[in-house]
Order: structure tokens, then C-alpha cells, then sequence
């Protein structure tokens, strides 16, 4: 593992309106230089004897998403060196896509959120950061559902500071 950091794995969900994962990996990239690499992963219903992930499928959803990813790094990400990446997977497979991108863009890191699931939930959901954790090929940082208030509070401390 190299520092500063060259290369930052952001997995993104477009159901989190907060972005509170690529907030951090953006100021770790700006402070590191590093290339922030965008990663959505598409849930994908397989038939029968397909892989649980897959780079080569097209469709409709894999276009939106780039468009999605797009505008996040446009609106978020001005001046930061930036690709965009896209993976369909089962969702047995998330996190199983997420390290096969950090493989490939040789990244140093990846920043993702955590649910914070316990009991029957993480049993029957399991957890895609657990399982990335485990079997990353690089540090990664986790942030947990107590460090998501705690930033977001912080930010409204900041907005506050601003205004007066």
C-alpha cells in the first residue's frame, strides 16, 4: 500500500443522497493527488449458469448509470482526476465486483459506507463491506452508520458557520 494514496475506490449507490462515501475519498484524493475511480454496481437477476459478475453486459441501465456517475463527478468532483466504472453483479456478488474493480484500476484504497445491519438483517442480507473488507487487495476505509451522523452533523455545524 503506497501514501499518499494514487488510486481511490468509490463504490456509489444513487439511493444515498448524502454521498457521504465520495465526500471522504475526495478529500483524500485532493490531499493525496490521487485518481478517484467512480464505481456503480448494477443488481442483476442471473439465469441460470451466469456469473454472479459481469463487465461485458450493455444495456439500457449500464447507460443511465454512467450518465448518473457523470453528473455526480460534474456537480462533486471539479478538478479531480476522475474515471468512471460500471459492473453488473448478483447481490451475492457486490462485493465480490467491487474488489474485481479495485484489482483492476490497482487502487490503494476504497472508501464505501456501511448499513450497520445487525441480527436477522445482517444474517439474511449479509454485508457487502464485511465481505469487502475481508477480501479486499487494499486498505479500506468503512465509515459506520455513527460516523455518518457524526460527519453529517458536523457539516451542519460547518453550513451554520457560514451563514452567520
Amino acid at each position: 500500500m503506497a501514501y499518499p494514496f494514487r488510486a481511490i475506490l468509490s463504490p456509489i449507490q444513487f439511493d444515498d443522497p448524502s454521498l457521504l462515501g465520495l465526500g471522504f475519498a475526495k478529500r483524500i484524493a485532493q490531499d493525496s493527488g490521487a485518481t478517484l475511480h467512480l464505481l456503480h454496481v448494477i443488481p442483476m437477476v442471473p439465469a441460470i449458469g451466469e456469473p454472479a459478475v459481469s463487465a461485458a453486459m450493455h444495456s439500457r441501465e449500464e447507460n443511465k448509470a454512467i450518465e448518473e456517475l457523470k453528473k455526480i463527478a460534474d456537480k462533486h468532483l471539479k478538478g479531480l482526476k476522475c474515471e468512471l466504472h460500471t459492473r453488473f453483479a448478483t447481490l451475492k456478488g457486490l462485493a465480490k465486483a467491487i474488489n474485481q474493480v479495485a484489482v483492476e484500476v490497482d487502487a490503494d484504497l476504497i472508501v464505501l459506507k456501511t448499513h450497520g445491519r445487525h441480527g436477522f438483517a445482517h444474517l439474511v442480507l449479509g454485508s457487502v463491506a464485511e465481505e469487502v473488507v475481508r477480501s479486499a487487495p487494499c486498505a479500506v476505509l468503512t465509515l459506520t452508520p455513527t460516523a455518518q451522523q457524526k460527519a453529517a452533523h458536523l457539516k451542519m455545524e460547518r453550513r451554520e458557520e457560514v451563514a452567520s
